[in-house]
C-alpha cells in the first residue's frame, strides 16, 4: 500500500473510531483490496465488520440482493449495481456504511460499450450513497490499485460530510 493510501485509511479510521461507526464491503472487480485498506490501521475491529467479493452475479443476487433485472439489462458493470452492493453490504453485514466496486479490470471482459479499465465505485449508507466511475485502462494492477484509493478517498469524504467536518486547505 502507498503512503498516500495510508494516510487515508488513517483519517477514516480516526473517523470511525470518532463517529462510533461500522463500514463493511462489498467487492467485485477489487477482490478484497479495499477491505485491505480499511484494515491496515490497528484497532480497525472496531468499525469494520467485513466484507464479501462478490465476483460473480450469483453472489451479487443471492448475498447482496442485487437486483437481477439491473444486471441483465445493464450488466453488472454500472452505477445502479455499485449503489445496490453499498446497500446490501449495510443489510448483510449490518453495517452503517460501505464502500463497493464492480467492474472490469483488465486485460479481458471488456465491451464495446464497457471497455476495460472501466470500474463504477460506491459508498455511503442505505440512504445515501455517492458514487465515481474509473474510465481509463492502464493494466490490471494500476487499474486496481487506483480504484482501490479513489473508493477510499470518496468514503473519507462521504465521512466528512456525514461527520459535519468542512474540507480542510
Amino acid at each position: 500500500m502507498d503512503f498516500e493510501s495510508k494516510i487515508i485509511s488513517r483519517e477514516v479510521s480516526q473517523l470511525l473510531w470518532e463517529m462510533e461507526k461500522t463500514v463493511g464491503t462489498a467487492e467485485s472487480c477489487t477482490g478484497g483490496r479495499i477491505a485491505e485498506a480499511l484494515i491496515s490501521v490497528p484497532g480497525a475491529s472496531k468499525y469494520f465488520k467485513g466484507g464479501i467479493v462478490c465476483y460473480v452475479d450469483e453472489i451479487k443476487q443471492r448475498l447482496l440482493g442485487v437486483d437481477p433485472q439491473v444486471l441483465e439489462e445493464q450488466t453488472a458493470v454500472c452505477e445502479e449495481v455499485a449503489r445496490q452492493l453499498v446497500k446490501g453490504a449495510c443489510n448483510t453485514l449490518n453495517t452503517d456504511y460501505a464502500i463497493a466496486a464492480t467492474g472490469f479490470a483488465g486485460p479481458t471482459g471488456g465491451t464495446k460499450d464497457i471497455p476495460i479499465g472501466t470500474i463504477w465505485l460506491a459508498c455511503g449508507n442505505p440512504d445515501k450513497q455517492i458514487t465515481f466511475k474509473v474510465a481509463e485502462d492502464h493494466g490490471r494492477d494500476i487499474n486496481l490499485a487506483i480504484a482501490t484509493n479513489k473508493a477510499m478517498q470518496m468514503f473519507l469524504e462521504f465521512l466528512k460530510e456525514e461527520s459535519g467536518e468542512k474540507e480542510k486547505g
